[in-house]
């Protein structure tokens, strides 16, 4: 073959890896979309769909024997929306963030959420709540279902004003009302008193104790280690018994809990939805969330309501509520924006070296 024919030869043969190069980074890149809206598929309108239900069964409870549910307040009467101050009320909380909360459609954004954390059919996930935002905690059960999930839940009672803070409508008799119903499988795997040290500290005497007359009533068991080590120790052991040697595919927190924050003040800068990464926190001041994430899990940080719902395009304290289904966008995740750049640039690179190597070739 002449020099000619194999300057040719090795031409063609790098043009045919800069042309494959190309095509797996746009695969890649598919795999990876832009912002857009989400697609509205069967599962996260189904999860929605759930989450409304619920609802209307909630709002069943509340007009058949439970609190009477204030329309000032809640105006969609999601009874969902509890009281401005309570014996049971642990810290401050903003009215607009909770309603914003009982849109079914951060049900839909929960399943898009547990996807991007790995989570599959018949996986387990272990969800951390307060009950300062009952919303979202019925947001993550009915994502759950929709699903297929087997969520496992323990939560503390105390909660921020117009979360679940009223004495008559803890997320006990909420949790109750969805099971009688067949909503969701709401009952906790163990409960606390929640605020300050896990003990309620912040609450005046009268609620601490009616919390844990409850407690005792429902049959849940109690967590009431006293220190935030154990508090911890003993959620995940709770966790682990419950999962029965199945792997905890992701974390969720829902709110600001002291077991699940803990005490350093460098947790806050976790990031609303999808975290692959925490803070790093100290390890005697450090939460549920961060032993989590040093044990591997993905966590979802369902807190700063503001920011979940602009990542996701769902309305602010929306009167009356969405539908099913309507109106919210996807955003690509702290992960997808991370690779989509080192793809483009290791194409560069590629496409650079390929060309590089062509044109010494062809100087030869």
């Amino acid at each position: 073959m002449s020099q000619r024919g194999v300057r040719l030869q090795g031409r063609e043969g790098l043009i045919l890896v800069v042309g494959l190069w190309s095509l797996a980074a746009w695969g890649v890149l598919r795999f990876f979309p832009r912002e857009g809206r989400l697609p509205a598929d069967r599962e996260a309108v189904s999860a929605a769909e759930i989450m409304a239900d619920g609802l209307t069964a909630i709002r069943a409870c509340r007009e058949s024997g439970g609190p009477p549910i204030d329309r000032r307040s809640d105006p969609n009467r999601t009874g969902l929306i509890g009281l401005e101050d309570s014996l049971i009320t642990t810290s401050p909380g903003q009215i607009e963030a909770k309603r914003t909360t009982t849109n079914p459609n951060f049900a839909a954004a929960l399943v898009h959420l547990f996807r991007a954390a790995g989570a599959r059919h018949g996986d387990a996930v272990a969800i951390g709540a307060s009950s300062s935002f009952p919303g979202l905690i019925l947001a993550t059960l009915a994502a759950s279902k929709a699903m297929g999930l087997r969520p496992l839940l323990v939560a503390s009672l105390g909660a921020s004003n117009w979360g679940a803070n009223d004495p008559g409508w803890t997320w006990l008799e909420i949790a109750a009302c969805l099971v009688r119903a067949g909503i969701v499988e709401a009952r906790p795997i163990a409960v606390s008193v929640g605020g300050e040290g896990d003990e309620g500290r912040d609450m005046p005497l009268p609620g601490r104790l009616l919390l844990e007359t409850k407690i005792r009533a429902s049959g849940v068991p109690q967590i009431a280690e006293g220190d935030l080590a154990s508090d911890v120790a003993a959620r995940v052991a709770a966790f682990e018994k419950a999962a029965a040697g199945a792997p905890l595919k992701v974390f969720v927190n829902v709110g600001g809990s002291w077991a699940n924050m803990g005490t350093d003040a460098e947790i806050l800068k976790l990031k609303p939805g999808l975290n692959l990464m925490t803070p790093p926190t100290a390890p005697e001041r450090s939460g549920l969330i961060r032993e989590m994430a040093g044990r591997g899990k993905p966590v979802i940080h369902l807190l700063y309501v503001k920011g979940l719902a602009d990542q996701f395009g769902l309305p602010w304290d929306p009167v009356p509520l969405p539908a099913p289904g309507e109106g919210f966008k996807a955003v690509e995740s702290g992960a997808h924006r991370a690779v989509r750049p080192a793809i483009l640039l290791l194409y560069v690179l590629g496409a650079l070296l390929a060309f590089s190597q062509m044109s010494r070739r062809a100087s030869r």
